[in-house]
């Protein structure tokens, strides 16, 4: 199980206006310091750490930061309409886009993504896979 994904940031109240647009929806608490950003998913007292925590910090070694070629980090939301609202909502937050929401041919029938690239160029995809709803071949 992974326990915790980390992106680096240059500008993090930048990196905060993009994933403030979106990750508080999908249910993740944010705390902030001057280790960046923490973002993680609510814990009822006397229960385990729901995973993945969720970072956005300087880098380590300070260098500039940088996106990873071919690394992206998944998000799912509750179904398509909501990942086509937090896709517009992290576009007017500083993002760019990566594919607009909708089905992909070479991913299952109700496989529904949109992808972006934070401020700092780190690929994101919101995706559902409810089968409640309309598939791609409906």
């Amino acid at each position: 199980m992974i326990a915790y994904v980390t992106v680096g940031a240059d500008d993090i109240s930048q990196a905060k206006r993009f994933y403030a647009a979106f990750l508080p929806t999908l249910g993740y608490g944010l705390t902030q310091g001057p280790e960046g950003l923490s973002y993680a998913l609510p814990v009822e007292a006397g229960t385990p750490p729901v995973s993945p925590d969720f970072y956005v910090k300087p880098t380590y070694d300070g260098k500039p930061a940088s996106a990873g070629n071919g690394t992206m980090v998944a998000f799912e939301a509750r179904n398509q309409s909501q990942v086509r609202a937090l896709h517009a909502a992290a576009l007017a937050a500083g993002g760019s886009n990566e594919g607009a929401p909708g089905f992909r041919a070479s991913y299952g029938p109700h496989f529904y993504v949109g992808y972006l690239r934070d401020p700092q160029g780190n690929k994101i995809a919101l995706f559902s896979n409810d089968t409640n709803e309309p598939g791609r071949d409906s």
